[in-house]
Protein backbone atom coordinates (compact mmCIF):
# COMPACT_ATOMS: atom_id res chain seq x y z
CA UNK A 1 0.00 0.00 0.00
CA UNK A 2 2.92 2.41 0.50
CA UNK A 3 4.17 2.06 -3.05
CA UNK A 4 2.03 5.52 -4.01
CA UNK A 5 4.31 6.85 -1.45
CA UNK A 6 7.85 5.73 -2.62
CA UNK A 7 6.93 6.84 -5.96
CA UNK A 8 5.90 10.19 -4.87
CA UNK A 9 9.14 10.82 -3.09
CA UNK A 10 11.54 9.53 -5.41
CA UNK A 11 10.99 10.88 -8.35
CA UNK A 12 7.36 10.62 -10.08
CA UNK A 13 5.52 13.32 -8.18
CA UNK A 14 3.93 14.97 -10.72
CA UNK A 15 2.08 11.87 -12.40
CA UNK A 16 1.41 10.57 -8.63
CA UNK A 17 -1.61 11.55 -6.84
CA UNK A 18 -2.64 13.19 -3.81
CA UNK A 19 -4.65 10.16 -2.10
CA UNK A 20 -6.13 12.80 0.37
CA UNK A 21 -6.97 15.09 -2.88
CA UNK A 22 -10.20 14.80 -4.72
CA UNK A 23 -9.67 13.48 -8.27
CA UNK A 24 -8.57 16.13 -10.99
CA UNK A 25 -10.06 15.15 -14.16
CA UNK A 26 -14.24 14.72 -14.78
CA UNK A 27 -15.76 11.72 -13.62
CA UNK A 28 -17.04 10.53 -16.95
CA UNK A 29 -13.51 10.57 -18.54
CA UNK A 30 -12.28 7.22 -20.11
CA UNK A 31 -16.03 5.48 -17.85
CA UNK A 32 -18.95 6.89 -20.57
CA UNK A 33 -21.56 5.46 -18.82
CA UNK A 34 -20.47 5.92 -14.90
CA UNK A 35 -22.94 6.43 -12.35
CA UNK A 36 -22.35 8.82 -9.22
CA UNK A 37 -22.20 7.34 -5.83
CA UNK A 38 -23.99 8.02 -3.28
CA UNK A 39 -24.73 7.70 0.62
CA UNK A 40 -27.77 5.74 1.41
CA UNK A 41 -28.11 6.25 4.82
CA UNK A 42 -28.93 10.15 6.15
CA UNK A 43 -27.00 12.37 7.87
CA UNK A 44 -29.37 12.03 10.73
CA UNK A 45 -29.51 8.17 10.76
CA UNK A 46 -26.06 8.29 11.42
CA UNK A 47 -25.83 10.77 14.00
CA UNK A 48 -28.77 8.74 15.58
CA UNK A 49 -27.44 5.51 15.31
CA UNK A 50 -24.09 7.19 16.98
CA UNK A 51 -22.00 6.13 13.76
CA UNK A 52 -18.32 7.03 14.47
CA UNK A 53 -17.38 10.12 11.99
CA UNK A 54 -14.47 7.96 10.73
CA UNK A 55 -17.17 4.89 9.63
CA UNK A 56 -19.50 7.04 7.57
CA UNK A 57 -18.50 6.07 4.20
CA UNK A 58 -20.37 4.48 1.20
CA UNK A 59 -21.24 1.50 3.85
CA UNK A 60 -22.73 3.33 6.45
CA UNK A 61 -25.90 1.89 5.89
CA UNK A 62 -25.05 -1.33 6.37
CA UNK A 63 -23.08 -0.33 9.70
CA UNK A 64 -26.18 0.83 10.91
CA UNK A 65 -28.05 -2.25 10.84
CA UNK A 66 -25.25 -4.36 11.89
CA UNK A 67 -24.92 -1.75 14.93
CA UNK A 68 -28.28 -2.23 15.74
CA UNK A 69 -28.63 -5.94 15.57
CA UNK A 70 -25.74 -6.07 17.92
CA UNK A 71 -27.55 -4.02 20.23
CA UNK A 72 -30.66 -6.12 20.05
CA UNK A 73 -29.10 -9.25 20.67
CA UNK A 74 -26.13 -8.19 22.76
CA UNK A 75 -25.34 -11.49 24.67
CA UNK A 76 -25.57 -13.69 21.06
CA UNK A 77 -22.95 -11.82 18.88
CA UNK A 78 -23.44 -14.64 16.72
CA UNK A 79 -26.98 -13.72 15.41
CA UNK A 80 -25.73 -10.92 13.43
CA UNK A 81 -22.85 -13.12 11.23
CA UNK A 82 -24.87 -11.88 8.10
CA UNK A 83 -25.05 -8.62 8.83
CA UNK A 84 -21.56 -8.67 9.64
CA UNK A 85 -20.62 -10.33 6.29
CA UNK A 86 -22.67 -7.44 4.24
CA UNK A 87 -20.62 -4.83 6.11
CA UNK A 88 -17.58 -6.43 5.53
CA UNK A 89 -18.21 -6.90 1.68
CA UNK A 90 -19.44 -3.45 1.30
CA UNK A 91 -16.02 -2.34 2.82
CA UNK A 92 -13.85 -4.24 0.34
CA UNK A 93 -15.75 -3.23 -2.42
CA UNK A 94 -15.50 0.61 -1.58
CA UNK A 95 -11.61 -0.29 -0.97
CA UNK A 96 -10.91 -1.79 -4.43
CA UNK A 97 -13.21 1.60 -5.86
CA UNK A 98 -11.02 3.65 -4.15
CA UNK A 99 -7.81 1.78 -5.52
CA UNK A 100 -9.28 1.74 -8.89
CA UNK A 101 -10.28 5.57 -8.75
CA UNK A 102 -6.58 6.12 -7.72
CA UNK A 103 -4.82 3.90 -10.63
CA UNK A 104 -7.10 5.77 -12.90
CA UNK A 105 -6.40 9.63 -12.07
CA UNK A 106 -2.40 8.39 -11.88
CA UNK A 107 -2.80 7.09 -15.38
CA UNK A 108 -4.32 10.08 -16.57
CA UNK A 109 -1.51 12.26 -15.17
CA UNK A 110 0.79 9.92 -17.11
CA UNK A 111 -1.67 10.42 -20.14
CA UNK A 112 -1.44 14.21 -19.64
CA UNK A 113 2.44 14.19 -19.26
CA UNK A 114 3.16 12.52 -22.28
CA UNK A 115 0.71 14.49 -24.51
CA UNK A 116 2.81 17.46 -23.23
CA UNK A 117 6.15 15.85 -23.51
CA UNK A 118 5.11 15.10 -27.35
CA UNK A 119 3.36 18.67 -27.28
CA UNK A 120 7.11 20.20 -26.36
CA UNK A 121 8.96 18.10 -28.63
CA UNK A 122 6.54 18.83 -31.57
CA UNK A 123 7.27 22.69 -31.05
CA UNK A 124 10.97 22.67 -30.58
CA UNK A 125 11.20 20.04 -33.75
CA UNK A 126 9.27 22.71 -35.90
Amino acid sequence: MGAHLARRYLGEAETEPDPLQLPTFPAELGLPNRTPRVMVATAQQLAGGRVPLEQRDFCAHHLLRLLRCQRDAFPLPWQCQDLRHAWDACQHRDYVMRMKEFERERRLLQRQKRIRQREAAAATGE
